[in-house]
């Protein structure tokens, strides 16, 4: 394709992900209130602890945006599948015929990943909720703005469920020939320091533990990742050894 023809395609592709979106939402406003008590559920907790805590809604608006936001939020983890293809759909017409093969190993791995990620953050958030709100001093009250609170689980469950898809990012780069698996391997040093870092930074625990556990797990994918490229660069290899006898 010529350069304007690759901007073209992704515009529609982009067309495409913003529809499915669209659709996954109105599909989720069905879903708001069972998941929102869900994500409330951690401050429930800590009113049965003899804390003071609720959510608070400052504004007449809120809690509409706060059902926009709970929908759009569950429109992207439903959706997963749809747009994880059409990022693929985008890179496929690069690939030779028989790489494009990989699609069913792009969304097989691609859709759990993300929302194994997604779970993993879910199961976080109320001890992140418990540890955090531990720290307020004797006799304060844990009175939050329900968009503060929320943005802060949304984007803790998002972060896990995007971080546990990069290795399938790094597949992808791979097919296309952006990167080797030899040079995956050659820098796994600073791959692991970027992904303690990520999982420090995602993580909003200070406990150490909850950081080691997910940076663990990304480390695990990632060298997964550089074994499913070292077979793709194997294969490639022999096909070329094959076309040049």
């Amino acid at each position: 394709m010529r350069l304007v023809e690759h901007f073209t395609e992704f515009r529609r592709r982009i067309l495409l992900i913003a529809a499915g979106l669209v659709i996954g939402m109105i599909g989720a406003w069905f879903l708001v209130d069972p998941v929102f008590d869900a994500l409330q559920a951690p401050i429930l907790m800590i009113q049965d602890d003899s804390r003071t805590a609720s959510l608070n809604f400052g504004t007449i608006t809120s809690a509409f945006d706060m059902r926009i936001r709970v929908a759009l939020f569950l429109g992207v983890i439903v959706t997963a599948p749809w747009w994880i293809y059409q990022l693929w759909a985008f890179v496929a017409p690069g690939l030779r015929r028989t790489e494009k093969k990989y699609v069913l190993l792009f969304l097989g791995a691609g859709a759990p990943l993300f929302i194994a990620g997604a779970i993993g953050g879910w199961a976080i958030l109320p001890h992140a909720v418990t540890v955090l709100t531990a720290m307020t001093p004797e006799g304060g009250s844990n009175l939050m703005d329900a968009r503060t609170y929320l943005t802060f689980a949304m984007r803790l469950i998002l972060a896990f469920a995007i971080a546990f898809l990069f290795p399938v990012v790094m597949i992808a780069l791979n097919l296309m020939g952006v990167v080797k698996a030899r040079s995956l391997l050659k820098g796994w040093r600073w791959a692991v320091i970027l992904i303690f870092t990520f999982a420090a930074i995602a993580n909003p625990l200070p406990d150490p533990w909850s950081m080691i556990a997910l940076g663990g797990i990304m480390t695990l994918l990632y060298f997964g990742a550089v074994g499913i490229a070292a077979l793709v660069d194997r294969s490639r290899a022999k096909k070329a050894k094959k076309l040049a006898a």
